[in-house]
């Protein structure tokens, strides 16, 4: 006699035991992958000040006698001079300290220390300030990037606002598909914009510049490209064309150093790279960039060295009409430091240096390379090098604010450079008022008390974040783009002396910039000085800001409502997170909107008190007032907005403040309407984009709603199975959820076969749709779709035998993990849900440990209802069917397409994952995975097949 699949006491009870205990390892595993957790953050405290009246009577020179050296001679030709003033003497003599200014007599121990001197001299002439606030620069590098050199300023194409692409090469409108392979026009426009900013930043302060390129400049000999490619011809016209052009600044003095991703590959070098068949660990891998490193140099023999970044690349950074590429491919200590040897040994026979970046954005085992002491230590510790020189952001994560200072520049004995960025991109892209220095002052006088191998600054002016999603600002050159300058200017005048007051370094380039006015510049600085309170309130959420918060294994940054740039978030993710964080300060997070806009208003006021004829050029003016009533605007749409969001994840965490997130709600789309209204299409002040947070307050809006429906579908299912418990359907169902086991054939009727099917076939659908606010046809198509299949081919392994049983079983536990679904989505829909699933661990753990249980149980129940038909093997085809079907699909849709489309209809993660780094390469998912899901299904139909092939055989053998 056959034994059925589950003896009835023991067994099931164990199995139950089982699936339990799965769910709880599951629910274990996704409650550590996502792993919330925060505590208080030592951000420094600002206290930015307006600068009191200059220091000193205002210098004078009448004019300049200095030796007839070009780099000395084009910085004397900067310095004012006023018929009858002292004569400004200049001589190059050996001098402790670089230079030494006495009265009007300047000695300098090298034509650069001469020009370094001479530009500051000019400085403090513009900026009616004594000559006695000229010092020696404490810091001897002082980098810039390019700017916005070869950027045209294209309306069109900034019109949109919505192109996300980190592409920002100089030579994107220059470069031509074939011979020349430079447009001669655009090179010259080039070539006369970077010497323009060569001359703007040395009149700044700054000795160097860092242009990006590297491999176009590369032929590789005879090893990587055969006769006749294009890419020699593409390389040699880079040298001859372009080679000139960035000369310039070196016979002005500056340093000039080039920059590259790691790997970077074109494809050539890609299949040269992949027929070696070497890791980025092994040295080999690096022998053909040496070699190309070593003909860099030879080309172009001005060169200081060579720039890498290691922590981002990919497609987003592919510059249209170039086949170059990067990847984030080097991700271990190992590589790290293999690539490093192996470069600085080519550049330090060539007598030059690579900087490395330390900028990391959590992939691979370096991840945490920018921030975490360790992993610096781990990956730099002992490597040491003379022509080694590592650089990192000021910040302990990107360029926000309400972080804390980067530890990782307190230690380390390589030579060290900080990074600062003028031009905040996650705050307004240089749109907004945003004077840096007292911050800046903090972080480098604490570095440099900590570490004695600070040497440097690198200023970004332009770059940073996709360069079409802002303003169209173009330093120099387009927009308003003086609010950036001011940080520009005032890092350079930190980076010569730190011990300065930052406020009368933004007094002096108010007066160089926008008025010699007493009374303006007073009101002008103290603007500035307000700048910060605004910035800090406005696009922040205090209490969530100010601290360090760890989620799903990286750090998000601290304005993760508007992630990033300009992209106002509505995912649940984040929103339900800033509150979990903010809930103890709710009332001061939705105060500091307020606040932000008192500031502004302020602001505001006191540019209205300055006379337009006070200012040089009165259109600076009318652009400030401008600006000032976009941050108006701006802050006045986010303010409405913090207070909604975090009124309803209140509303969902205690059932309390609806009133008060509905009211927030209509002013936030009255005050967004506006807004886009009057900035949309806006080059100079863009309207945010509200595109992700209009989706998630649509989804927000459903919940009370959803709540009701699943309330009812829930009443309906308890009021059938009472009602109806002497049914047959009834009976059956409750018999395939609980005791699939004890199902038997009995005689049904035609409505009690449909019945059995329709029943839990409409529960899950409608659930389902619950779940998903009715807004996510991807969702539904993955979840529905694997269900249908899953029945079918279990119906047609059994076709010759009467299915009603195996309907109730596998309908009875499809209403079981209904049930469970429901229970979530009864107390305020699927909002719930989700807040619970990111901020409560005991919640999680319990609700996915009993759901996870529940779907294995499916499986179970319906293995259970087949009992001696190798039920096994059976339940692995119908399993594998749709895991080999859907995982071919999204394979064939391409794994971050199809998550794209689930998580823009769902509002979970935030929507500008997928439109920046792409979700797959910011959460760590292989690409790879759909095709391992399908192969996995594949591999459950064969292993079903064989089961299901051996168990007849055995059969057949026993029957005999």
């Amino acid at each position: 006699m056959r034994r059925p699949w589950l003896p009835s006491a023991v067994v099931p009870g164990a199995v139950v035991l089982v699936l339990l205990a799965l769910g709880a390892g599951v629910a274990l595993a996704v409650g550590s992958a996502l792993g919330l957790s925060f505590h208080p953050a030592a951000v420094p405290v600002e206290r930015p000040v307006a600068a009191p009246a200059p220091a000193g009577p205002a210098a004078v020179v009448g004019k300049v006698e200095a030796p007839d050296d070009p780099v000395i001679q084009a910085a004397a030709r900067t310095v004012p001079v006023k018929p009858g003033g002292p004569t400004l003497q200049v001589s190059v003599t050996p001098t402790p300290g670089g230079f030494r200014l006495t009265g009007h007599t300047l000695q300098a121990a090298t034509p650069a220390d001469a020009a370094t001197a001479l530009y500051a001299i000019a400085d403090r002439v513009r900026s009616a300030e004594p000559l006695t606030t000229v010092v020696p620069p404490r810091l001897g590098l002082r980098l810039t990037d390019l700017g916005s050199v070869g950027i045209t300023p294209d309306p069109a194409a900034f019109a949109a606002g919505t192109d996300y692409s980190l592409a920002t090469s100089p030579l994107r409108d220059a470069i031509r598909p074939g011979p020349p392979y430079l447009d001669p026009a655009a090179v010259s426009r080039l070539s006369g914009q970077f010497r323009q900013l060569v001359d703007h930043d040395l009149a700044q302060g700054y000795n160097g510049v860092v242009v990006s390129g590297f491999l176009e400049y590369l032929t590789f000999g005879d090893a990587v490209y055969p006769a006749g490619d294009q890419h020699r011809d593409r390389a040699r016209a880079m040298v001859a064309v372009l080679g000139p052009v960035w000369r310039y600044a070196h016979d002005k003095g500056m340093k000039v150093f080039f920059a590259a991703d790691m790997v970077t590959e074109t494809p050539p070098l890609k299949a040269y790279l992949d027929r070696s068949g070497q890791s980025v660990e092994d040295p080999g891998f690096w022998r053909i960039y040496q070699a190309g490193l070593a003909e860099f140099f030879r080309a172009l023999p001005y060169a200081d060295g060579l720039m890498i970044r290691i922590g981002e690349g990919g497609d987003v950074y592919k510059t249209p009409g170039q086949d170059i590429s990067s990847s984030i491919g080097v991700t271990t200590p190992k590589a790290v430091r293999t690539m490093l040897t192996a470069l600085l040994d080519t550049a330090g026979r060539a007598g030059k240096d690579i900087i490395f970046r330390s900028w990391t954005v959590g992939v691979g085992a370096v991840g945490d390379l920018h921030t975490n002491p360790a992993s610096y230590d781990e990956v730099l510790g002992g490597l040491h090098d003379p022509h080694l020189i590592v650089s990192t952001k000021y910040t302990a994560g990107d360029f926000y604010s309400h972080l804390p200072l980067n530890e990782t520049l307190l230690r380390g004995d390589q030579r060290r450079i900080v990074e600062f960025q003028a031009r905040r991109e996650f705050e307004g892209f240089g749109s907004l008022p945003n004077d840096l220095g007292a911050v800046e002052q903090q972080a480098l006088q604490r570095f440099l008390a900590a570490n004695p191998h600070i040497e440097g600054v690198w200023n970004w002016t332009q770059d940073g974040g996709p360069l079409r999603a802002g303003p169209m600002s173009l330093h120099l050159r387009a927009g308003f783009w003086q609010l950036a300058d001011l940080n520009t200017y005032v890092t350079a005048r930190l980076a010569a002396d730190p011990s300065g007051n930052p406020g009368q370094y933004t007094a002096d380039w108010v007066r160089q910039t926008f008025s010699t006015d007493p009374a303006t510049v007073r009101a002008l600085t103290q603007v500035f000085a307000l700048s910060r309170e605004a910035i800090t309130k406005g696009l922040y959420i205090g209490p969530y800001a100010d601290q360090t918060v760890k989620a799903l294994g990286l750090s998000p940054p601290p304005m993760m409502w508007i992630f990033e740039w300009d992209i106002v978030t509505g995912d649940s993710a984040a929103l339900d997170s800033i509150y979990a964080v903010s809930a103890g300060h709710l009332d001061e997070a939705i105060a500091e909107g307020d606040q932000a806009i008192a500031a502004v208003g302020r602001m505001r006021a006191l540019v209205d008190s300055t006379p337009a004829g006070s200012w040089r050029d009165p259109v600076l003016r009318q652009r400030f007032v401008a600006t000032l009533d976009y941050e108006t605007s701006l802050f006045d749409t986010l303010g409405a907005y913090r207070t909604m969001v975090l009124r309803h994840a209140q509303w969902l965490s205690t059932g309390q403040a609806y009133d008060e997130w509905k009211a927030a709600e209509g002013r936030y789309q009255a005050l967004r309407a506006d807004h886009v209204r009057r900035y949309a299409g806006n080059v100079d002040l863009p309207a945010y984009n509200f595109t992700a947070a209009d989706l998630g307050s649509a989804r927000a809006d459903r919940d009370p709603v959803m709540a009701w429906l699943a309330r009812g579908l829930l009443a309906a299912l308890v009021v059938g199975l009472v009602a109806g418990h002497r049914t047959t359907v009834v009976r059956a169902l409750w018999t395939g959820a609980t005791q699939p086991w004890r199902l038997a054939p009995e005689p049904v009727t035609r409505t009690d076969r449909v019945l059995v099917i329709a029943i839990p076939a409409v529960a899950v659908v409608l659930s389902r749709a619950i779940f998903t606010w009715f807004a996510s046809p991807a969702h539904l198509v993955l979840t529905l779709g694997s269900w249908l299949l899953y029945a079918l081919v279990l119906r047609s392994l059994v076709r010759r035998v009467d299915a009603f049983a195996l309907w109730a079983a596998l309908g009875g536990a499809a209403l079981l993990r209904t049930v469970i679904l429901l229970l979530g989505l009864v107390a305020r829909g699927p909002g719930k849900l989700w807040f619970e699933f990111w901020t409560d661990p005991g919640v999680r753990l319990y609700y996915l440990t009993v759901a996870f249980a529940a779907f294995l149980w499916v499986f179970v129940a319906c293995g259970a209802a087949m009992r001696g038909r190798q039920p096994a093997g059976r339940v692995l085809i119908a399993v594998g069917v749709p895991a080999a079907v859907f995982g071919g699909l999204v394979s064939l849709i391409g794994l971050e397409q199809a998550l794209t489309w689930w998580n823009d209809q769902l509002a979970v993660l935030p929507w500008g994952l997928s439109r920046i780094l792409g979700l797959t390469v910011y959460l760590g998912i292989p690409e790879w995975l759909p095709v391992a899901v399908a192969g996995f299904g594949l591999a459950l139909i064969l292993a079903g097949g064989l089961t299901t092939w051996t168990g007849r055989r055995r059969a057949a053998t026993l029957g005999a």
